[in-house]
This record gives C-alpha cells, structure tokens and sequence, in this order.
C-alpha cells in the first residue's frame, strides 16, 4: 500500500513545494543551494563509511553460500542514466520504478504553474490540497506500519535462522557504531557550519521529535511534519522549510548513503572482488550518492537503490536477497540519519542564502558599522 501511496505523494509534495517559494529567482537559488548542500553532505557521509569498511571489512570471518558465482556484466552507464531519468511514455512515469524521473517531472510542473501566474492559481491549490490529503493518508497508513515491518522481520528471522545473526552480526555493529558516531559528530559539524555554536545549540535543542518520530515509523515521508515543526522552530525561514524537507525526504539521505557503502563493500567481499582500487572506491562514492537519491521513503525501502547497485557491478540476482537483508536490519538508524540530515542541512542552506534569522540583523548591524567608518 505504501508503494501505491508513496508515488502521488512525491508528484503532490514536490510540486507543490515549488509553487511555494512563488519567484522563480528565488526558486533558483535555493533550488541551486539546496543541491550544493546535498551533493556536499553527502559525499562528507560517503567517505566516512568508505574509511570505515576499509578499517573494519563487514566480510571478515564471513561465509555465505550462493549457487551462483559473480560475473562482471558490461553497463552502459549512458544508457542507464537516461532510463533513470526519463521514460517512455507518461503512464510509465507513476511507477516506483521511475521515481527519480517523476520527481524532475514534478519541479517542472512546480515551475510552470509558478510561471503562469494568477491563471494557474487553481492548479496550485489542487496541488496543496493534494499534498495534504496525501500525507495524511501516509499518517493514516504509517498507523500500522510498524506491525508490518516488525511482522516481516519475525518471518525473515524464522526462515533464516541463526544464520542471519551470524553472516550479518559484524555488518549490524559496524553500521550501528558509524551511523551513531556519525549522528553526533557528522551533525554537529554541519551545525557548526550553519551558524557555529548558536547553529549546535539550535540543532541539538529541537532534533529530538523528528528523530523519535523516525526511529518509530521508520519512515521518513512520516517524519515530514514533525520535522517540519522541528526546522521551523530553528528560525528557518518557510520558503527553505516546505522546500528541503519534503525534497529532502525524497532526494537526499545520508543514512542510505551510508547503508549503500556498506553493502557494496560486503558484496566485494562475499564475491572476493578488490575493493581497494581507485575505480571500486571512487564507483563507490557516486552509486551510493545515487542510492542515497533513489531510494523511496518508506520503511524497508531501497528496491530501486539495490537494484541499482547490482546493475552498476554486475553481480548475479542472489545478491539482491543479501543487501535486502541488510537493508532491513538497518533501516531504523538509517531512517533517523535520513530524518535528521534533511533538519541539519535546512539550516546549511539557510546559512548559504544568507536568510537565516538569527543572523540577518547583526550583519546588516555590522554593514552600517562599516559604511560609517
């Protein structure tokens, strides 16, 4: 159900963001920041999990059986971007499938509904109301989501066994012990970044709610409101707020990206494949910013992200059933990063297009200073 509910949710949110911000100047630049701020954060999450599975290999002391062996396919990585990207007709497009293209398509719309002014006011508000009455129907459905999640883990559990624990116990503390570390110090970085130590105190005082809500949907589209709440209570201005965090939830996830590093570090090590090579490391870094953007918000997600991952590399279909797993044991923490990196980047931007309240009147302070001087 969640699929079927996520798709008119990212058209609707995201679309109706855009009309949101109203001048198109104003739209470009935080839409430009806004990309800058992802593509920065998440890179900073990358190398940070690439130098955590180079000190701690997930694979070591490792053994699972597949009846397949890896084989390198060749990718053509012009063509897969372009099916990425586009599709072939519009009833392809409202498919989870083609997410990422649904999503360009959604700003476009968002653009020219703001460029047609007073005549498309009506498509705007349909567009409102059908973002609300879509993130309700996610509150709705989120309701129970946690029985189903916690009802599939049993029945993974009961098929695999000990064996679970055992294969993926070294990736669970890895994942867990980074993903904590890079909670606390990761975000206090880009906190401090944002507005020093007003930015850390502003941060830590109004991160809890969104984080809580995260750990307990794990759902990031069910952590948007609260998470709303939370940014706005930070002085962040509204056009930035309903921008970032609803694209965020959609296009930027560091939880994943770091979850993306640790699966493919774990599938060169099942297949014995080197991952200490300029090609694996550097693949690495742009698939798992990839898989940070094309993973839907939803709890265990990240079909599309894996799939992606073994197109990229070539490994065989068995593999697909290894980092789903993963995927679902850390899914919680990684819903929270993915939560809480969309509240600390609200306030990066911020900072970058210089509208961040709490500093604006001091600089304009500081600017009259000086021209009397």
């Amino acid at each position: 159900m969640l699929y079927t509910v996520i798709v008119p949710l990212i058209f609707f949110s995201v679309a109706n963001a855009i009309v949101n911000i109203g001048e198109l100047k104003r739209l470009r630049k935080i839409l430009m920041t806004m990309m800058g701020t992802f593509l920065f954060t998440g890179s900073i999450a990358a190398i940070f999990m690439i130098g955590v599975v180079i000190l701690f290999p997930p694979t070591q002391g490792v053994v699972l059986k597949l009846t397949q062996t890896a084989t390198m396919q060749s990718i053509n990585i012009g063509e897969q971007i372009t099916n990425m990207l586009t599709v072939p007709d519009l009833t392809k497009l409202f498919l989870p499938d083609n997410m990422l293209a649904l999503i360009f398509v959604a700003i476009l719309v968002g653009v020219a509904t703001t460029m047609t002014g007073e005549k498309g006011k009506p498509f705007a508000d349909f567009l409102q109301a059908g973002a609300e009455i879509f993130m309700k129907l996610i509150t709705l459905i989120m309701y129970y989501a946690p029985i189903g999640f916690f009802a599939f883990f049993a029945v993974l559990v009961a098929k695999l066994g000990p064996t679970l624990f055992e294969s993926y116990f070294r990736s669970t503390i890895i994942y867990y012990a980074a993903g904590v570390v890079y909670f606390i110090g990761g975000f206090t970085f880009f906190a401090f970044l944002a507005n020093k130590k007003t930015g850390i105190q502003t941060f830590w005082k109004n991160v809890t709610a969104p984080a809580m809500t995260a750990l307990a949907t794990c759902s990031s589209a069910a952590s948007i409101p609260v998470n709303l709440q939370a940014v706005r209570n930070m002085h962040v201005s509204s056009e930035i707020n309903e921008t970032v965090i609803p694209l965020g939830t959609i296009l930027h996830k560091q939880g994943s990206i770091l979850g993306g590093v640790l699966k493919i570090a774990f599938l060169f090590g099942i297949f014995h494949m080197h991952f200490l090579t300029p090609f694996a490391l550097c693949s690495t870094w742009l698939v798992a910013i990839l898989v940070g953007t094309v993973m839907g918000a939803i709890p265990s997600g990240g079909m599309l992200g894996e799939m992606l991952i073994l197109s990229v590399y070539g490994f065989p279909p068995q593999a697909l059933f290894i980092i789903a797993t993963i995927s679902i044991i850390i899914d919680p923490l990684a819903t929270v990063l993915n939560v809480v990196g969309n509240t600390v980047s609200a306030l990066l931007i911020t900072r970058f297009v210089n509208w961040f309240e709490l500093e604006k009147e001091p600089r304009m302070k500081l600017r009259v200073a000086q021209r009397n001087e």
